[in-house]
């Protein structure tokens, strides 16, 4: 069996520069922690796979296409490939959630 935790896992730096932390990484899927702090947003991208995005903790402002939903804890959002995306926590807690993509990309999105 194996057991990763987030908090053992290392920050990967990204173009979003947040705390990001890939604990899941297979051919199949892949899932990355993300905590992004008061005020903090991922850049406009669009990824190449099929994404969800599941809010574990504070409320988060997601944007896909031309939608803006604000969700809060046990939430998913269902994010198609190929769609100009972004998470933005405009609170003052912090927000954490889990982005799965679905196969594992095997090209890199585009930041915009």
């Amino acid at each position: 069996m194996k057991i990763t935790k987030v908090k053992d896992t290392p920050i990967k730096d990204t173009a979003h520069k947040i705390d990001v932390r890939f604990i899941y990484d297979h051919p199949e899927a892949q899932m990355a922690h993300m905590l992004l702090k008061p005020g903090e947003a991922l850049k406009p991208h669009i990824t190449p796979v099929d994404v969800f995005i599941y809010v574990l903790e504070g409320e988060a402002s997601i944007t896909i296409g031309d939608e803006t939903e604000t969700v809060g804890p046990d939430a998913v959002v269902d994010n198609p490939k190929d769609i100009v995306h972004y998470i933005a926590n405009n609170t003052d807690k912090n927000l954490r959630v889990l982005v799965c993509k679905t196969p594992r990309p095997t090209k890199k999105g585009i930041i915009l």
